[in-house]
């Protein structure tokens, strides 16, 4: 009996070793913005618990995780998604659904998480990282005397000759094309979105885009990655182009002298989803790391790597007293961030909603515009 028990100790105790052994492996964008995940949260929670954490790039969507579900080998545990991919794919069963205030650590107050999210999630399937900004940029060592203030200056060859460069698919551009042909957002962007949604909308907004990128003085170049932005301003490819406030900023701090226009920006969120089946969902080694990744603390850590705004409240607070909290230790971060009121005087709300509903349809009807270009 003694040597079944001792038998039985050792096995638990190997097993125990071997499923802590994974590593929990997240999906995110790449460049700087992965690298302040995994700076900011992905190591020390590494560290914390005891449990590596991999990071794998991807260029978003749901095709890659629908694969591994139908192919029956699962590799990813936790993805970083749009809201309308957190909603497809709580719908379709491919993510996993959290009682937030169970799942998730309260803030060091003693606040529940659900209380201490900046706003409601677009699903169950959803866990808020960051708010981040579609806006866009110059070089102003390139543009020359006259500056960009709106985005109307953005379509605006005339006054600013050359290329520009926007994002490879629909969304983004159709609200910064919409709002330059005259739509204000209106409240929390209604209009803007009421708008797209009437007869000939989507096409008055392609029909801007169209016209933009097959003008003589202007063209366009199509960017799918973050980093390539600020490249493409830093070489002169192009004299504005749309991407991501944090990329820029990044830019900016590394030396690049760019300038970002808030002006029309689209305010956004970034979430995580937790793939159900994956390799460390019945171990619960992936909810461990997801649930300290998304702590207060977790989240003000990745603000210190790029100008992205931290979900939960106390983490903004943390941040604020902790001024300045940049890496470099000399830039404060509260101003660099979307959510500043100096960068919020006239913004759009993305609607996860419109983009959940519309996707497929305005994206086919995006890509045969592309192609007459």
């Amino acid at each position: 009996m003694k040597k079944i028990s001792k038998l039985l100790l050792a096995l638990s105790f190997v097993l125990s070793i071997t499923t802590s052994a994974f590593a929990v492996t997240v999906v995110s964008w790449g460049g700087a913005y992965t690298e302040s995940q995994k700076l900011g949260y992905g190591d020390p929670t590494a560290a914390k618990l005891g449990i590596p954490v991999n990071w794998v790039d991807y260029t978003g969507g749901l095709s890659e995780i629908k694969a591994q579900k139908e192919a029956g080998k699962i590799t990813w545990d936790i993805i970083d998604v749009y809201a309308r991919d957190t909603i497809i794919g709580c719908d379709e069963g491919i993510f996993h659904e959290f009682d937030f205030d169970k799942d998730f650590a309260p803030a060091p107050d003693g606040t529940p998480a659900s209380e201490d999210f900046f706003t409601s999630m677009p699903s169950k399937c959803a866990v808020g990282n960051i708010l981040y900004s579609w806006n866009f940029s110059y070089n102003d060592a390139t543009i020359g005397d006259k500056k960009p203030n709106s985005i109307q200056d953005f379509f605006d060859t005339k006054k600013f000759p050359g290329k520009r460069s926007i994002y490879t698919g629909a969304m983004s551009n159709i609200e910064f094309a919409i709002t330059a042909d005259g739509v204000n957002p209106g409240k929390g962007s209604d209009l803007t979105y009421r708008k797209l949604e009437a007869d000939g909308g989507i096409d008055r907004a392609m029909n801007k885009i169209k016209a933009l990128c097959q003008d003589p003085n202007g063209g366009c170049v199509f960017w799918n990655a973050g980093a390539q932005p600020p490249e493409l301003l830093a070489n002169g490819e192009v004299v504005m182009a749309t991407g991501w406030n944090g990329r820029f900023f990044n830019a900016q701090m590394e030396g690049t002298p760019l300038v970002q226009v808030w002006d029309a920006q689209i305010l956004d969120y970034e979430y995580f989803a937790l793939v159900k089946d994956g390799p460390n969902y019945a171990n619960g080694d992936a909810m461990k790391v997801l649930r300290e990744m998304t702590s207060t603390e977790g989240l003000a850590g990745s603000a210190k790597y790029i100008a992205y705004a931290p979900w939960r409240k106390s983490s903004i607070a943390i941040i604020d007293a902790g001024e300045p909290w940049f890496k470099d230790g000399k830039t404060s971060m509260v101003q660099h961030m979307p959510t500043a009121p100096q960068n919020t005087k006239r913004y759009i709300l993305m609607n996860p909603d419109f983009w959940a509903d519309n996707n497929d349809e305005i994206n086919e009807k995006w890509e045969a515009m592309k192609g007459t270009l």
